[in-house]
């Protein structure tokens, strides 16, 4: 899937994985590594800024839009003739130690990606960075080079990704300085709310960031109109890779799942989104063995985040869930709002009914995934429900997500009876608070949860 690529710039405000990518660089121990994350979420973007901002010479190639470049890994795997290959092809030298080499849509060429092993093992001494979506690399056939790679996941932008893309240096700074259960000035709780609510709209894919940053100035209203645009663009694009990589059949399950996914959660009880139901998305679903393999698709796209519902919190909590027992979430709210023809203004004004409800709880769980939540999980015991519960260290924290700024929470209360978590988190359109254990956090802030809890 190609969107124009000049709609997303060059040099884009820093991706916060680009800290990732300075420590491999310093790293004494540098494995090849491997760029991650769903089509159009920035991959070639942020490698060739990261080559271009940290080594003196980068070489990119993709062997997506040149063929021929594979030709050049099918008499062997040597890396040295690789090198001399590439070198003629580009018409430069390569540098090994001080060069970066960019393999982009290594997919395309599996011998490429079984290429990394040799390279690790014969030039230990050259920087090389893959990048591929996820769904290509979990499709591609041939010896996948484990234990010789080393990864980033790479997701649309976060709310402070966000941020930084609009130059909003100083929110950035107050969500920096926020500490638990502490307030921050009225007039910047008051800004990151109401840029937070364009972040719902617009969401973190970074072509429909750069569509409404371009516009926001003169106009607002063009602006959000520009991104569900590009928005509609994207979602057009996912449709188009599900029938090219799956089959006619397996194409109609896997899109008619993905946009059941706004309404799945839509279907509001007390507390948070439900389970997710298998008849609700295709007629006839009765069950997970009929819905799997579109549902593992999903995921091995990168377009949906699952979420296992525990009814018992205790580590680890992957022996607690069921392979049938979850909810799915969207892997970007913006375009989540899209499908489900949610309104910008609708948005803007954060009045939607039990939508309101959802989009925040979708917005925690892209914000949880992104600062490196592994796996997500929701406790539900009989009529309580929270929506959230993130391991940190030796201890399990309980989040609760609401919509607005009521604060009650009575199923978090019923959990922390019966758990005694060291505290309990309760994000919302509040700004920080604090009573007894329970701490108040902005759910803008989500994507700092973790590292607050950390240092709690």
């Amino acid at each position: 899937m190609h969107l124009h690529g000049s709609i997303w710039h060059m040099n884009p405000a820093p991706r916060l994985s680009l800290q990732k990518l300075l420590q491999w660089k310093a790293s004494s121990v540098r494995l090849p590594l491997i760029m991650r994350g769903a089509r159009q979420v920035g991959k070639t973007t942020l490698l060739k800024f990261f080559g271009a901002t940290a080594f003196p010479a980068v070489h990119y190639l993709n062997f997506e839009e040149n063929s021929q470049l594979a030709t050049f890994f099918e008499p062997d795997l040597h890396p040295a003739r690789i090198l001399d290959e590439l070198r003629f092809h580009l018409n430069r030298p390569i540098n090994i130690a001080t060069d970066l080499l960019i393999f982009d849509e290594i997919q395309a060429c599996p011998n490429a990606l079984t290429s990394l092993k040799y390279f690790h093992e014969n030039l230990p001494g050259l920087a090389i960075c893959a990048a591929g979506s996820l769904l290509g690399l979990a499709l591609t056939p041939g010896a996948f080079p484990v234990g010789k790679v080393t990864f980033i996941n790479l997701y649309p932008l976060t709310f402070e990704e966000f941020l930084n893309e609009l130059n909003e240096t100083m929110l950035v700074e107050a969500l920096h300085a926020m500490k638990p259960g502490v307030s921050i000035p009225v007039a910047a709780h008051e800004r990151l709310w109401e840029c937070w609510k364009q972040y719902l709209v617009v969401g973190g894919m970074p072509a429909v960031v750069h569509a409404f940053a371009t516009t926001r100035p003169s106009s607002l209203f063009d602006a959000c109109h520009q991104a569900r645009l590009v928005q509609r663009q994207l979602m057009t694009g996912y449709e188009f890779d599900m029938a090219k990589h799956s089959g006619k059949a397996n194409a109609m399950h896997i899109a008619r799942v993905w946009r059941s996914v706004p309404s799945q959660l839509a279907r509001m009880q007390e507390g948070g989104s439900p389970r997710f139901r298998f008849k609700d998305a295709v007629d006839g679903a009765r069950g997970y063995a009929q819905l799997a393999g579109p549902i593992d698709w999903l995921e091995s796209a990168g377009l949906i985040h699952k979420a296992f519902i525990v009814e018992t919190s205790a580590q680890p909590l992957a022996a607690y869930g069921k392979e049938s027992c979850f909810k799915l979430y969207g892997h970007d709210t913006g375009l989540l709002g899209a499908m489900a023809d949610l309104s910008p203004e609708i948005l803007l004004r954060y009045g939607f009914g039990s939508y309101q409800g959802y989009v925040a709880e979708n917005f925690v769980a892209q914000e949880l995934k992104a600062a490196g939540t592994h796996d997500l999980y929701s406790w539900q015991n009989r009529t309580s429900e929270v929506e959230f519960l993130l391991p940190v260290s030796t201890h399990i924290y309980p989040i609760e997500v609401k919509s607005g700024t009521v604060t009650r929470a009575k199923s978090l209360g019923f959990y922390q009876e019966k758990y005694s978590p060291p505290h309990a988190v309760v994000l919302s359109g509040k700004n920080g608070w604090q009573t007894g254990a329970r701490w108040g956090w902005p759910v803008y802030a989500a994507g700092l949860l973790r590292n607050a809890l950390h240092t709690a």
